[in-house]
Formats: structure tokens, sequence, C-alpha cells
């Protein structure tokens, strides 16, 4: 392709909106373009290492057997409300109604359509197991987008979804997409970790999410090095610090005027803050009670994923509660709220809190606060569960070695659905002796265009982007520095001309522009090799140089030529 010819335009300051690399330099390479906040569109350099990625993705899914088909995105919304999760889902689910009023959704998954078309059409156990895949555009109202295409409210995924006779089929299917899914983001050239997910709207049993490591991540991930432990820090469990033996201690109320906070109560009483319990209060909606309060350390800080999934409700149905109102029916009081004293609230409790011994608690009664409060003698949960969020350098639930905690982009992630939606929605099939069996079913979630992003964020510097050479747009930039020299013109031409017959894809600059343009654009745009044919065409001497490399060798062109078909064979 000649750049004269090519639709590019790329800009030298950074776009007000772009916060981090990958948004930055996509948006100043001329790749992506914004519509509106979350909507972005593809230009051509950006869809072409799309495509590459999509075309990884296929190559890799369709060695393990699994079929590429295309659904729509506008789903009905009977199927939603058969597997139940059209008022589950929330607010992020676009709905819409056609002229006759007929409710649809823009699909964010395609659990209940792909659930569909395999109940309509597999009834023996002889079309089992079966892996449907599709890569296709999704659609989550994002409250707040962010960060170009890494929290878009529309984007590009990969989503597919195996259908077996049993559990042990499952294992194999998932399995499969596990090493799928690796060979995917290693070609992309992603550094990554496969770590223990919640499984979240999904459902299922089990989840992996494959997160490329970055600063800018969303995902916080904790892992061990001493037992390869890996997880999510919503998914992973914690240890409870062991309590020292004591004897229970009378429970006595202590005037603490103004101290709302942990940090203000252990101040005042003098007090170790692991003597501390600290109160989160929430309401809920949809459920048959509308206050929680929940309980843990005082130096702890809640995990709201482990409370939410205690809790079986969707993310949607919890917000931190109105302290006065929640007072009135309750008897809770802002800053003053303990386990004792407590009505009308569902109380859940950390593990932790169980076996430690005289805690400062608040009494439920403004400027007063409870000491020697134990469990199970003062107070006790209606549920007891896990609910801190780990730590870096807190000991590791599998081994008991210090966690490190770093940060990742979400790429995948895969799922045991089990029979979540088969059970909904009748998918069954028949075995050898005509028998009705429910299908075991998993998803399976590639974000095609968030690889995108995260592939830049992991590959650039102060200078541009750098592509890995199986996701470039382009493998080479042929450079010609001079376009009113005709010996430069027609060297440049020839290794165009030979690098395409070998086939390279290849980009020629032959724009009336100034050098110094034309190797800004080279590094902004990532390309893995540029040859620059200037002063010294009449000999035949090009200029040699790998992007992700500051020095350049100065070569003769066919020797160029010769080591760029051979570097791009290898590593494309």
């Amino acid at each position: 392709m000649r750049l004269s010819k090519m639709y590019l335009r790329t800009l030298r300051e950074v776009p007000s909106e772009a916060e981090i690399p990958s948004h930055i330099l996509l948006l100043r390479a001329g790749m992506i373009r914004k519509l509106v906040s979350g909507v972005y569109g593809f230009m051509p350099l950006g869809y072409r290492s799309l495509r590459k990625i999509e075309q990884i993705v296929r190559e890799e899914m369709d060695k393990k057997g699994a079929q590429e088909i295309l659904m729509s995105a506008i789903q009905p919304a009977e199927l939603w409300e058969e597997s139940g999760r059209w008022a589950a889902f929330g607010p992020e689910m676009f709905r819409l109604k056609d002229r006759n009023e007929r409710q649809f959704c823009l699909g964010p998954t395609h659990e209940e359509i792909f659930t569909d078309i395999v109940r309509s059409e597999i009834s023996s156990y002889r079309q089992l197991p079966l892996n449907l895949y599709q890569i296709q555009t999704k659609y989550r109202d994002e409250k707040r987008p962010r960060f170009g295409l890494m929290r878009s409210r529309e984007f590009i995924m990969k989503d597919s979804y195996s259908f077996d006779r049993d559990w042990e089929g499952l294992d194999k299917s998932y399995d499969d997409m596990y090493d799928a899914y690796t060979k995917i983001f290693t070609r992309c050239g992603l550094t990554f970790r496969a770590v223990e997910a919640d499984t979240g709207a999904m459902g299922g049993s089990n989840s992996h999410e494959f997160c490329a490591l970055s600063e800018v991540g969303e995902s916080e991930i904790a892992y061990c090095e001493a037992c390869q432990m890996a997880a999510t820090i919503e998914r992973a469990p914690c240890v409870d610090e062991k309590a020292p033996q004591e004897a229970e201690l009378p429970l006595e109320e202590v005037m603490t005027p103004g101290t709302k906070s942990i940090a203000e109560v252990v101040d005042f009483l003098k007090i170790p803050v692991t003597k501390t319990i600290k109160a989160l209060l929430f309401q809920v909606y949809n459920q048959d009670y509308k206050y929680v309060a929940a309980f843990v350390r005082g130096d702890r800080e809640l995990n709201m994923t482990k409370l939410i999934n205690i809790l079986k409700i969707a993310e949607h149905e919890i917000e931190f509660a109105d302290e006065e109102q929640m007072h009135k029916e309750t008897g809770c009081v802002g800053g003053f709220t303990g386990p004792i004293g407590l009505h009308d609230c569902k109380i859940v409790v950390d593990t932790e809190l169980v076996e430690a011994k005289n805690l400062c608690a608040g009494a439920c009664k403004a400027d007063h606060h409870l000491i020697n409060v134990n469990y199970g003698r003062d107070y006790k949960g209606d549920i007891v569960t896990d609910l801190k969020l780990l730590k870096e350098g807190e000991p590791c639930p599998v081994c008991g070695a210090p966690v490190k905690i770093t940060r990742g982009i979400e790429v995948g992630q895969v799922f045991k659905l089990g029979t979540k939606y088969s059970e909904a929605m009748n998918a069954y099939y028949k075995d050898e002796n005509m028998k009705d069996h429910i299908m075991v079913m998993g998803c399976y979630g590639v974000g095609v265009s968030r690889t995108l992003a995260a592939i830049v964020e992991q590959h650039h510097d102060e200078n541009g982007i750098i592509w890995p050479m199986p996701v470039a747009p382009y493998h080479v930039v042929v450079t010609i520095v001079n376009t009113n020299n005709e010996e430069q013109i027609s060297l440049a031409e020839e290794l165009y001309q030979e690098l395409q017959r070998a086939g390279v894809e290849v980009l020629l600059d032959d724009r009336k522009e100034r050098p110094g343009v034309k190797f800004k654009d080279a590094d902004l745009l990532g390309i893995p090799v540029r040859i620059t044919v200037g002063k010294q065409a009449t000999d035949r001497i090009v200029e040699w140089k790998l992007r992700e490399c500051s020095d350049s060798v100065n070569m003769n062109a066919t020797e160029a030529l010769e080591k760029t078909v051979v570097l791009v064979n290898q590593k494309k």
C-alpha cells in the first residue's frame, strides 16, 4: 500500500480525553476514531490489526474443533426472561422496543441465543460434544466509559459456548479452551496470567480470567511465587489471622464523643486497630429484606464481590444505605453502628471475628461504643463468611507464603456454566436408551478489541506503538527520503515490489513530506521493520531498522530484502 493513497491522519498532539497509552497512541496513529463516549470506529490500519487478532482467534478455535457462526446482536426479551436474566443483568443492558412494543436488547453476551439454537436442533448424544463460536459486536451501557477500547459501550468479542453430555465432557471442553486461549494471547505477543476469577453475571461454578499484565489494568491479581496460586482479588480467599487466646471480659459501654471512624476510635481508646469491628451498611433491592450490615475487623477492607455472591444478588441490586433512613428502620447509628442492637436487617459477619475476643464495636448509640464484644455471647450473624479483601504480603490461602499483587487487563475469560442455562431453558438430549439428560455448558470470551488495546499497552515507547509482527497492520515500511530523486524512487519501488512478491505486507511511504515527518509517523504507527532509501541509493545501500531497537544498520538493498523476508516469516 502506498501511503500517498492511504486514508491516514496522524495527530501530533495528545487528545484531551485520552488518559492511558493505548488510547492516546491509537488515536494519534489514526487507528481508531471516537464517535461518542465509549463508541469507536476502526480506521484502515487499526482495522487491519484487529482482523489479524480475529484470525489468530479463528485459527486456534478451529484447531479445537469449534465451529464459527454469526448471530444477531438484537435479541428478544423472551429468551432472557426464560433464563431469568432480563431483570438481573441490570442497567448495563441496552433495551429497546420495536414498533409493535415488543422488547429487545442489544446483546451484551449470547448464552440465551446459543442455548436456544442448540435445544431446538440438537437432540441426540451422538451430536455432542459441540462448541459454537462467533466474533461479533457486543453492547454494554457502561456507566462511565473510559480508557478508549478498554471500557467501551460497543466492543468486539469472540464468544463461544460448549455443550457436553456430562461434567467430565465439560472439563475437557474447558481445558481445550484454556489451552486455545493460552496460544491466542501468546501469539498476540502478550505477557499474561490466567487466574481464578469470579463468575459474575454469567454464573456457573468455575472461571479463569486471562489478564494481560499492565499498570493501567482494572483487574487486581493476587499471586504466589511459592505455589503458583493466582486469582483476581475478588475471587481470592483470605486466611484468618489467628486470634490470641484470652478470657472473655464483661461487655461494657463507653462514651466516645465524635469518634465516627476506626482511626478516631483507636486513637481515643488507645487500643490496637485489630481490636475493632468495622460496620458497612447497605440497602438491597428485589429481596425479602431491605438492609444489610456487614462487619469486618477494623483494619480490613470489605470485598464487595464476596458480599454480593454470598447474598446471591446482582451488583446493581445493592448500594450504600442512607444511614438516616436505615436508622429509623433498624436502629443503626451512622459512625457508631455495631452488631448488637440492630433489628430488621441481615447481619453478615466475617469469619475472622468469630474467634477474636474482646473487640470494640459501635453501640448503635451516638457517641458511644461497646468494648469486650464477643461473637456468640453478645451477637450472632445471619451469615458468617469470608468478607475480606486480600492484601499484598498476607498469607497465601494455599501455602501460606506472602502473596503479591499486580494489575492486569482482562482480555479473556472461560466459565464452567454447568446447567444454569440448560436447566432454565430446557436444553436436553437423549442418550442411547432414549432417556433425557440435561446438557452441561461452558462459555468462553475473548475481548478482541480490548486485546488490541492491551497489546499497545505492553508494546510502546515514548515515540509510539511497537507492534509484534503477528498483529502489525503491515510488516515493513519502505521510506523514500527524497521523492524528487529518481534513483531513490526506483530502488524503493524495487524493494516494494519484491517484498510484496515474497508475501510481505509492506507500506511505501512515497508522500511528499519532510523525512522527519515520515520517520515520526513510522515510529508512531509502530511498523516492525523500516527500510529507508536515501542518499546512498546510487550504491544500493539502505538503512535497515527494527522498530523495537534504537539503532539502525546500513546494508545492501538485496541483503536488506532477504533479511526482512526471513525475519517476517519467522515471526508472523
